[in-house]
């Protein structure tokens, strides 16, 4: 699965903020993202986290914040 640096990922299981969209913030073995709703970041295992995808949204532009 091809999963860059600011992808916004439609996860198939809500936070507990209630937003299912995450921005991929760092990709390699684990995946750091933070949450679109409520802006906590947190880290989960690729594997883990590639099962609980259901859509990726491209948006090239590296995330909102410039970081």
């Amino acid at each position: 699965m091809d999963i860059q640096k600011g992808d916004t990922l439609v996860m198939k299981k809500k936070h507990p903020c209630g937003s299912n969209e995450m921005l991929v913030l760092r990709t390699g073995m684990d995946l750091k993202l933070r949450c679109v709703g409520c802006g906590r970041e947190f880290m989960i295992p690729r594997s883990k986290g590639e099962k609980n995808i259901k859509s990726i949204n491209k948006d090239g532009n590296g995330g909102t914040d410039g970081r």
